[in-house]
């Protein structure tokens, strides 16, 4: 499964998102959210966080730098699941991180689904359209 696209729900009273639908079935059976980068939220599906795991444990132990990321990553991770109405809570330090309010941009990112509070995803993403028409060099081999 590969996840794309740009939505916009809402976060409601009790810290809780309706998953796109076109994400639903990927992420039926439960999801594992954590600190992403730029302070956005990253969701994996359980599968997908399984073989992401499997990766992180061939980490050397021996390097700084992995540890510290492994810590970041791991210690805000969290497996949830969706309820019957298709909904899913972002637990409260998540939301404290991504700094999210009740407006939300949800993107599919290829194997993961990122949230970012709106105004921070606009903020993001007008800053890097610029530097994304102006790439002169191949950044992803044989696309741009």
């Amino acid at each position: 499964m590969m996840f794309l696209g740009t939505y916009a729900p809402k976060l409601d009273e009790k810290g809780r998102i309706i998953l796109p639908a076109k994400f639903r079935d990927e992420l039926a059976t439960g999801v594992v959210m954590t600190r992403g980068q730029e302070h956005c939220i990253y969701v994996f599906s359980t599968r997908e966080f399984e073989q992401l795991h499997e990766k992180i444990r061939q980490a050397p132990v021996t390097s700084k730098q992995a540890r510290d990321s492994l810590r970041v990553f791991l210690s805000g991770a969290s497996a949830e699941a969706p309820d019957k109405q298709n909904r899913v809570t972002i637990p409260a330090n998540l939301r404290a991180y991504a700094g999210l309010d009740r407006d939300l941009t949800v993107i599919g990112a290829g194997s993961r689904v990122e949230i970012w509070d709106s105004e921070a995803w606009d903020n993001y993403l007008s800053e890097q359209e610029a530097s994304f028409a102006a790439t002169t060099e191949e950044v992803i081999p044989g696309l741009f």
